[in-house]
């Protein structure tokens, strides 16, 4: 497998980088990690994203050429190589750049760290057990022996993904290989700190607010269990000049507190639906929950869910099959 992807790198001359919607820490830190080590590996190369990424995301994305898809025009560009990072089904990018992805008539690679990948790629590296797309990714490299061409922005693009996607070191998925990757990168001159200050200390005065308000009003534990919700009305976020991000690592919050083991945050959508983060720890999961309620699904104690249902109507659900988490 390792081989394989060697030798498409390797036959490419052009090649277009892909990830999912809402692209977090882990894809943006994926994409552009990648997309510096291929231009120090000589290849043309250009990241293609469906959405904007938050605004604390953005610095790292600094000197790599990418576009939006909404403002994207493939034409002629000779693309012979497409790699699809942090998302192991086409639908993740979006119902708009599906489309492109399942289509373009190019080899596509997916390197990627979610269970259960279909099968639209030519090329499936796929490892559940790692902590990041960013861990797996360097990994990859360096069993290919290309770490070489990991230039230091590379590294912190690649330190951001495995920060992010671990909440800072503290999610079970970190293992010994995780520090090792980590000792890697800092090696090449990465400051852990600074990585962390782009990220976390970036915050407006609405946001801290926003958030404030979210843990002190609308913190609410399902009774006589140890799950508890956080969410948030389209007029709430308004009201708090909602920016893309600001409700970034909420769900997490909940988990911090005596008692606690199931978190769900719910944000609704200016069409009424609502997008779910699941969290959990200890002995509960929550993706099969999210899958079969809420159209959702990822890792055991991290996953993501859609309703179409409305915000009341989406907690009294969640309410209502709870039970089944524990």
């Amino acid at each position: 497998m390792i081989d394989a992807f060697k030798k498409l790198l390797d036959h490419s001359s052009s090649i277009l980088i892909t990830t999912h919607k809402s692209p977090d820490g882990d894809a943006i830190g994926s994409a552009a990690a990648f997309s510096r080590f291929v231009s120090a590996y000589g290849k043309n190369n250009h990241v293609l994203l469906p959405d904007a990424p938050a605004s604390n995301l953005m610095s790292f994305l600094d000197g790599v050429s990418y576009s939006l898809f909404e403002d994207f025009t493939l034409q002629d560009n000779g693309y012979d190589l497409m790699i699809c990072l942090d998302y192991n089904h086409a639908h993740r990018v979006g119902d708009k750049m599906k489309t492109l992805v399942l289509e373009l008539n190019v080899p596509k690679i997916m390197i990627d760290h979610h269970p259960n990948p279909t099968e639209f790629c030519d090329l499936t590296i796929s490892r559940p057990e790692v902590c990041s797309t960013a861990q797996l990714l360097f990994e990859v490299l360096q069993e290919c022996r290309l770490d070489e061409y990991l230039t230091k922005e590379a590294c912190e693009a690649l330190y951001l993904g495995i920060m992010t996607d671990t909440g800072s070191f503290r999610f079970p998925s970190v293992t010994a290989k995780t520090h090792e990757v980590l000792k890697g990168l800092l090696s090449k001159g990465v400051e852990a700190y600074t990585i962390h200050e782009r990220v976390f200390d970036q915050n407006t005065k609405e946001r801290v607010q926003l958030r404030s308000y979210a843990i002190s009003n609308k913190f609410i534990q399902i009774e006589g269990t140890p799950i508890a919700y956080i969410s948030l009305s389209q007029s709430e976020l308004k009201r708090y000049d909602y920016q893309k991000g600001d409700t970034e690592g909420l769900v997490n919050i909940p988990l911090s507190i005596q008692g606690i083991s199931i978190s769900v945050f719910m944000k609704e959508n200016e069409d009424g639906s609502v997008k779910m983060s699941f969290r959990s720890k200890g002995a509960y999961v929550v993706n099969e929950f999210a899958g079969k309620y809420f159209d959702g699904g990822g890792h055991k104690y991290a996953a993501g869910g859609f309703s179409h249902d409305g915000l009341i109507q989406t907690i009294e659900k969640l309410t209502l099959y709870s039970k089944e988490l524990l």
